[in-house]
C-alpha cells in the first residue's frame, strides 16, 4: 500500500512541476500517465475516500443526535392498522401465472392485469406506491396465494400500527394505538402499547406488500432502485372506521403529542364518502389540537380532486406537522397549482431547491410562514432515499437539527435490518452540493460530512437538510418512512405560544 501512496506522490510533483515549466505538456503527459498506471489504484483510492464521507457523516450523526429538553411522555397514534404480507412481487404474479408485459399506471385496480401493469410502471422507475384493490373475492385468492407463498413474512402494517411500534421502542414513551386491530395485529403489536378495547374486531386486515431488489428484472423491466408496490381491499382502514373511537380515547389518556395517518386509504372508496368524512375528520381533530400538538402522516395518492379537498377542507392547515415523501410531495403541489407542478415525476434523486420552493409554498399557503395566518401548520418532515429535509417556521420547534440527523440515521441502520449504522453497507448519493432554492435568487450550499445537517432560511422558515447513508442491500423497505417520521418526532420539541390564540 505505502508504494502505491509513494507513486501517488510522486506523480503529483512530477505534474506539478510540468504545469509550472511547460503547461502545454500538462494535458498529453497525464494522459500517458493516466493510461500507464492500473485503474485500480484509482478506484482503490476514490472507494477510500467515499468510505471516509460516509464514516465522517456517521461518526457526526452520533455526536449530532441528543434528546430535546422537553419530551414528550404520552403519544396518541391512529387510525390506520392491518397486517402486511411481504412477499417478491415478481414470484407471486409469476405464480398467479402472469406473464411481464407493459407497464400502466391505475388509480384503483380491479383485476389482475391492472394489478401486473400498475407493479410494471413502478417497478420500472422504482418508486413506491399503494392502491385500492376493488374486488373483495379476487382480493383474498391473491391474499391466500401470497401467504401460503415459500418466504412470504407477515408483519405489523398500516401507517399508524408502525409508527406506533417505533414508538414504543422508547420504554418512557406511554404510547396509545387505535385501528381496525384484529387478533393477529394485536398478537404482533409491543406490549408496550395501549389498544382501547373498542378498536379491537374478529378479523384482521390484511396489505400485500411486493418487494423487488435494485436490478431485479421481470421481462425487459429492471428495477432501477429496491422498493415496493402496496395494494389491499380494506374498507375499514379505507373508512376510517376507528377515527371516533380514536378521538373519544384521548380524554382519558391525555397525549401529549397526537400522530394521524390513514387518509390517503380513503381514496378509493368514492367521492361521496370523502367528502362526509373529511368533513368529520376535521371536526374531530379540530376538538383534539386544542389539547396537543397533532403531526398528520401522508401516503401515496393519485386522485387530485382527493389531495384538493383534503387542502380545500382544512386538513392540513388544521395539523401542526406533517410527514410526506417526493410523491407526495410533488403531487400535493401538482393538486394546488404550486411551484413545479408541471413537472410529470421526479428524475432520480430530486432537485434540492426544487424540493425547498415546494415546502416553503406549502407553508405559506396551509401554513403559519405568514404570520397573520390562523392555520396551525409549522413543520414539515420530508423524506427521500437520498436526503431528508425538515422545513419548520422559526419560534415553533426545538431540536430540529437533531431530529432530520435521527430520521436519517434510522432510515441508514433499519433499511439494513441492523441496530446502528454499519458504513460498510451503506453508500451516499445525496449532492455534495446544491442551491436552496431553483428559481428565485438563491444560495449555493455545500455539505459537510463532518457537520452533516446545512441549515438555510427563507423569510421565517428553517430547513435543515440531512444525507442519508443508503443501504446498498437492504432487507425490507416497507415502514421506513413511518420509522423516520416517528424517530423525528421523538427528537422534535415543540414551542409553547404565549400568545397563541389556539
Amino acid at each position: 500500500m505505502w508504494r502505491k501512496a509513494a507513486l501517488v506522490a510522486l506523480l503529483a510533483l512530477a505534474l506539478g512541476y510540468l504545469y509550472h515549466t511547460n503547461p502545454k505538456l500538462q494535458e498529453p503527459v497525464l494522459r500517458l500517465i493516466t493510461q500507464s498506471i492500473p485503474q485500480s489504484l484509482f478506484s482503490s483510492q476514490h472507494e477510500h475516500n467515499t468510505a471516509n464521507l460516509e464514516e465522517s457523516i456517521s461518526r457526526a450523526w452520533d455526536a449530532l443526535i441528543t434528546a430535546p429538553a422537553r419530551q414528550w411522555g404520552r403519544i396518541a397514534v391512529g387510525v390506520n392498522a392491518c397486517i402486511d404480507v411481504v412477499v417478491s412481487g415478481v414470484k407471486l404474479l409469476q405464480a398467479l401465472a402472469l406473464d411481464p408485459g407493459s407497464g400502466q399506471d391505475h388509480d384503483v385496480l380491479h383485476s389482475k392485469e391492472d394489478l401486473k401493469e400498475a407493479f410494471i410502471h413502478y417497478m420500472e422507475r422504482g418508486a413506491a406506491a399503494e392502491r385500492f384493490f376493488s374486488d373483495k373475492e379476487v382480493f383474498q385468492r391473491i391474499a391466500r396465494a401470497a401467504a401460503e407463498y415459500p418466504g412470504a413474512q407477515v408483519y405489523v402494517g398500516g401507517n399508524a400500527a408502525l409508527i406506533g411500534q417505533k414508538l414504543a421502542s422508547y420504554p418512557e414513551l406511554v404510547v396509545l394505538l387505535c385501528g381496525p386491530i384484529g387478533p393477529k395485529l394485536h398478537e404482533l403489536l409491543d406490549e408496550q402499547i395501549v389498544v382501547p378495547p373498542q378498536s379491537l374486531q374478529e378479523t384482521d386486515e390484511y396489505h400485500l406488500i411486493l418487494e423487488y431488489k435494485a436490478g431485479e428484472q421481470w421481462g425487459r423491466i429492471q428495477a432501477p432502485q429496491a422498493n415496493r408496490f402496496i395494494f389491499s381491499h380494506d374498507v375499514s382502514n379505507g373508512e376510517m372506521s376507528t377515527l371516533e373511537t380514536f378521538v373519544a380515547s384521548l380524554e382519558e389518556f391525555q397525549p401529549g403529542l397526537v400522530v394521524l395517518s390513514g387518509l390517503h386509504m380513503m381514496e378509493g372508496m368514492g367521492r361521496e364518502l370523502w367528502e362526509n368524512r373529511l368533513k368529520e375528520f376535521v371536526l374531530a381533530i379540530s376538538d383534539v389540537r386544542n389539547e396537543a400538538p397533532i403531526h398528520l402522516e401522508l401516503a401515496s395518492m393519485t386522485d387530485r380532486d382527493y389531495m384538493s379537498i383534503i387542502t380545500k377542507e382544512q386538513v392540513l392547515p388544521m395539523v401542526n406537522s406533517i410527514g410526506l415523501n417526493e410523491q407526495e410531495l410533488l403531487f400535493l403541489s401538482q393538486a394546488g397549482g404550486g411551484p413545479h407542478s408541471d413537472l410529470h415525476s421526479w428524475n432520480g434523486i430530486p432537485d434540492v431547491g426544487r424540493v425547498s420552493d415546494i415546502l416553503l409554498w406549502i407553508l405559506e399557503q396551509h401554513g403559519r410562514a405568514d404570520l397573520d395566518s390562523e392555520a396551525h401548520l409549522t413543520r414539515i418532515h420530508f423524506h427521500t432515499l437520498a436526503y431528508h429535509v425538515l422545513a419548520t417556521v422559526d419560534g415553533h420547534w426545538g431540536n430540529q437539527r437533531g431530529a432530520v440527523a435521527a430520521g436519517a440515521r434510522i432510515a441508514s441502520s433499519q433499511a439494513c435490518g441492523l441496530q446502528a449504522v454499519d458504513v460498510s453497507k451503506v453508500e451516499l448519493k445525496a449532492p455534495l452540493s446544491f442551491y436552496s432554492s431553483f428559481s428565485e435568487p438563491k444560495e449555493r450550499l455545500v455539505l459537510d460530512p463532518s457537520n452533516p445537517v446545512t441549515v438555510w432560511r427563507r423569510g421565517n422558515v428553517s430547513f435543515h437538510l440531512s444525507p442519508v447513508l443508503i443501504c446498498k442491500q437492504p432487507l425490507r423497505t416497507v415502514g421506513l418512512g413511518d420509522a423516520i417520521s416517528a424517530e423525528g418526532l421523538i427528537y422534535s420539541e415543540i414551542v409553547p405560544q404565549l400568545h397563541s390564540d389556539d
